[in-house]
């Protein structure tokens, strides 16, 4: 299984890409969650000057961010800095939507959206819509301003589900998930994909490929595997639903007692509840970063178990030949803690 890092732009990113790439991985990400992190288009035009091989990926953007005139200028701008590296995921923008206290966009939406830079991307004309307005577009500056003639990647977020994996099957794309470690649900989200790809014509070139975004703990010898360095080094990803459960009341009502708890406790910490109109103020302040040592008690093994790689060496090696066996084609982690020495660790784990 092929490796790659997803981490927040932030200054200096552009020395874990190179480090990133001197490891052998063989992509780098940037989320795109404009309220808490740092603008992903930025970071990878730094990433992509500082590189030569790795590939490069924004996790993920969305309509309900960007305008697909304004996605495509800034995908084929970076396809010029870096020919053929550029990976773009697209979603509909549940997380950075839920920062503003937005819903995410529709599935319709997100197709769309995705068509449109597909089009522009390859540097074919495409509908864009703006009210009961609708224009044929395309781009009318190519050569040194953005680079159409090498093909960019595209992956669908598949945080809808079955949904989401219809619109990668009719679009020709991959798919991305976070935390998503059950081999069973990728094999149904495979076969939702393969469904809807039935009688739909695609680019001959275009990639379908699954990546999945989880964090990596490997345990040393007779080291707790619900410690401290393990909370440490999974919390975010833990936190992440629990602020997702603690903003959408009918998601938390399908938790367990004990995870449903901890909902509770993260609402009450945080000073808000679950229908305050300013709950997004509270939840979702550094999101994805570090945990703060008052909340590792929030981190619970059943949920560290479910969405994160933490364990020995070997337990992690028998997860990750299972989702290989899924169809799973690369393992992104999220660093926290020493992101260099995570990355070693990643690169060390599948050699």
């Amino acid at each position: 299984m092929r490796t790659g890092v997803i981490v927040a732009a932030h200054p200096g990113v552009e020395d874990l890409a190179v480090r990133a790439e001197e490891l052998g991985l063989h992509s780098f990400w940037v989320y795109d969650t404009p309220m808490v992190h740092g603008d992903p288009f930025v970071a990878l035009s730094l990433c992509a000057k500082a590189t030569h091989r790795i590939r490069l990926g924004i996790g993920v953007t969305s309509p309900a961010l960007r305008s697909a005139p304004a996605a495509a200028s800034g995908l084929a701008s970076l396809n010029a800095l870096a020919p053929g590296r550029i990976i773009c995921g697209v979603g509909t923008g549940n997380t950075a939507r839920r920062t503003l206290g937005m819903r995410p966009a529709t599935a319709a939406r997100l197709e769309n959206f995705t068509t449109a830079l597909q089009d522009l991307c390859a540097g074919r004309s495409t509908e864009y819509r703006e009210g009961d307005r609708v224009r044929d577009i395309r781009f009318l500056h190519t050569g040194a301003h953005v680079n159409t003639a090498d093909p960019i990647e595209f992956v669908v977020a598949a945080l809808q589900g079955p949904k989401a994996a219809a619109v990668a099957g009719r679009r020709g794309t991959g798919l991305i998930s976070f935390g998503l470690l059950d081999p069973t649900a990728w094999h149904a989200l495979h076969a939702a994909r393969r469904h809807a790809a039935q009688g739909t014509p695609h680019d001959p070139g275009s990639r379908t490929d699954s990546y999945v975004i989880t964090s990596l703990h490997l345990l040393d010898e007779d080291e707790a595997p619900h410690g401290d360095p393990a909370r440490d080094a999974t919390g975010h990803l833990v936190m992440s639903l629990l602020a997702f459960a603690a903003d959408t009341p009918a998601f938390a009502e399908q938790l367990g007692p004990e995870e449903g708890e901890a909902v509770r406790r993260l609402l009450d910490r945080r000073g808000t509840t679950s229908t305050a109109p300013d709950r997004h103020t509270k939840l979702y302040p550094n999101y994805l970063g570090r945990i703060a040592p008052q909340d590792r008690d929030l981190i619970l093994p059943s949920l560290m178990n479910t969405l994160a790689l933490a364990g020995t060496r070997d337990d992690v090696r028998t997860r990750i030949t299972a989702l290989e066996q899924a169809g799973i084609d690369e393992l992104l982690i999220q660093p926290v803690i020493d992101p260099p020495a995570e990355m070693a660790q990643l690169a060390k784990l599948l050699t």
